[in-house]
């Protein structure tokens, strides 16, 4: 008698086949089709988990951060939107490095309403491993939305200035967030979601430094990577 266990893996090697025969791979003809079977299942597994893992937290910490139900359903809509177009790009590279320009493009294009030139962005030439790519993108999306907000382009005269610089005899990767010509700018009451994921979250998963500040004349926010860590890798040139 066929088990559950045994009809699912049949599923599963028959999806995988005609995965396989879509790459032009006769399943049929190749050795350790199962491992690699299993390796593809774990990795999907994984990359599954992270990303409800992820929706999860921006779910439940938008809710509670939002003054009203609508509030918090259109800052869940928004940074889903921003997950999902990280997860665009990162289709795009096949989920490897990706280059530190196309990071801040994906991340700002969005903002930059009819290419209206509010942003001026210097990209330092360097990739970023695809483990740093979402926290580095979903921070900077949301510096964007609560400058959209209260910030620098919650006018018509606003600018962001986002530098970034390599420091090799340091081996650090920094990168620069200041907002200019905006309204004056007073520190929060308390810390939003959008804070604590830049303050905490990108400390802790690329082992860096953030420092925001409230400066009258617009937000400054710092971040310092070392170089070493999983997140950023300098790139060779060909």
């Amino acid at each position: 008698m066929t088990t559950g266990n045994e009809v699912r893996l049949e599923v599963e090697n028959l999806d995988l086949r005609r995965l396989l025969e879509q790459a032009g791979i006769d399943a049929a003809e190749q050795k350790g089709t199962q491992q690699l079977q299993r390796l593809l299942l774990e990795e999907l597994h994984h990359r599954v988990k992270n990303t409800l893992a992820t929706v999860m937290a921006i779910t439940s910490q938008s809710l509670r951060g939002a003054n009203s139900v609508e509030e918090g359903s259109r800052a869940i809509e928004n940074r889903l939107l921003a997950l999902g177009r990280v997860h665009d790009l990162l289709l795009e590279t096949n989920w490897t490095n990706t280059p530190l320009a196309a990071i801040l493009k994906t991340a700002t294009d969005p903002f930059d309403t009819r290419g209206s030139g509010r942003f001026f962005v210097q990209s330092s030439d360097i990739e970023v491993n695809s483990g740093a790519v979402l926290p580095l993108a979903m921070v900077l999306n949301e510096l964007c939305t609560n400058a959209v907000k209260y910030g620098a382009l919650s006018n018509t005269t606003g600018r962001v200035e986002i530098t970034t610089a390599v420091d090799k005899s340091r081996n650090q990767f920094r990168l620069t967030w200041v907002e200019k010509g905006g309204p004056m700018v007073q520190g929060p009451i308390r810390r939003s979601f959008g804070s604590q994921l830049i303050e905490h979250s990108f400390v802790s998963q690329l082992q860096g430094e953030a420092r925001l500040t409230f400066e009258p004349s617009g937000v400054v926010c710092v971040f310092d990577v070392p170089l070493r860590a999983q997140g950023i890798t300098i790139k060779l040139m060909g």
